[in-house]
């Protein structure tokens, strides 16, 4: 849910105002002007959230996940054994992105142990295993979220629009703002998700052998 609305008539400057403060970045800066650059498929604020959907199931599959055609809110968007799909093209993109982000031992749980997102109905269940502590939680749902939209850009969907959703332009003019989307990057890019350029990779995150 977007904290400060935003309109289609100071859009524009918005993207153009964080664009310009990651003049330092490079790669950061590449990565939002692919992300800024989905604007051509939208109207507006207005898109077929659901139109793109079959990309994020081939992703899914192509990653191995099984997919179950149900909406979440029957249970879970994560059971622990598939993705329920029936959802807007990015919440499935995004839980794809959970998925290579979560441990192994969490893919059993839940909603990957990180408690019940939006869609998920069987809200107390998911809860009732969360297995990280708000910190980590947190951390989980800001990379999952950027982690997303990448690939919602790779795949030539209205990335733009999760980005404004999901609120990676809230307070678009003060510097933490932009370093928090430097540093989420960044901290994908350690875990092995995305490439020197800031593509998504389609394989699980890397963890140091314990």
């Amino acid at each position: 849910m977007i904290l400060t609305p935003l309109d289609a008539e100071t859009f524009p400057h918005i993207l153009d105002v964080f664009d310009a403060g990651l003049a330092g970045e490079p790669t950061a800066r590449a990565v939002f002007r692919r992300i800024a650059a989905t604007r051509q498929f939208c109207s507006g604020f207005k898109a077929d959230l659901h139109a793109g959907r079959q990309k994020a199931i081939d992703l899914a599959v192509h990653l191995g996940i099984p997919v179950i055609d149900e909406d979440p809110a029957v249970a879970f968007s994560w059971d622990g054994q598939a993705i329920r799909t029936r959802s807007e093209t990015s919440v499935v993109f995004h839980e794809i992105a959970h998925w290579q982000i979560a441990p192994p031992e969490r893919r059993a749980l839940f909603d990957f142990g990180v408690g019940a997102g939006p869609e998920t109905g069987r809200i107390d269940e998911a809860n009732a295993v969360v297995m990280v502590d708000a910190a980590t939680r947190e951390e989980e749902e800001n990379l999952s979220s950027l982690l997303g939209i990448l690939w919602e850009t790779a795949y030539d969907e209205p990335a733009v629009l999760a980005f404004a959703e999901q609120n990676w332009l809230e307070l678009y003019d003060r510097p933490h703002t932009r370093a928090h989307f430097v540093r989420c990057l960044e901290a994908l890019h350690t875990l092995g998700l995305t490439d020197d350029e800031g593509n998504p990779l389609a394989r699980p995150a890397s963890r140091p052998a314990c």
